[in-house]
């Protein structure tokens, strides 16, 4: 488990985007561009890249930022993200190992 009592996804990313509104939207362009709220830095691959290894090996990812929860399991190709039940500052992650079949 990884927590991060930051300003979360939404607060970094509206730095360079600022037209992002919701945690929700801030989270899926998090974990499908390459993006960085540190910008003119080129970094930003970082969950993108998490993402990546979450489905193509045996992990499931939970991650929730502000008000949004995804949870992402080996073969999940599609960014599904939901309203969390509490709001948290910053991000929170859980990585687990599946088991092998």
């Amino acid at each position: 488990m990884l927590a991060d009592r930051g300003q979360g996804i939404l607060t970094t990313l509206k730095r360079v985007r600022t037209e992002l509104f919701s945690s929700s939207e801030a989270m899926k362009v998090a974990f499908t561009e390459t993006i960085s709220g540190r910008y003119p830095e080129t970094r930003g691959n970082g969950l993108k890249f998490v993402r990546q290894i979450i489905v193509q090996n045996p992990f499931s990812l939970y991650f929730q930022t502000g008000d949004a929860e995804l949870y992402l399991k080996k073969g999940d190709n599609n960014v599904s993200i939901h309203q969390a039940k509490t709001t948290i500052s910053g991000c929170l992650a859980i990585i687990s190992f599946e088991e092998l079949v």
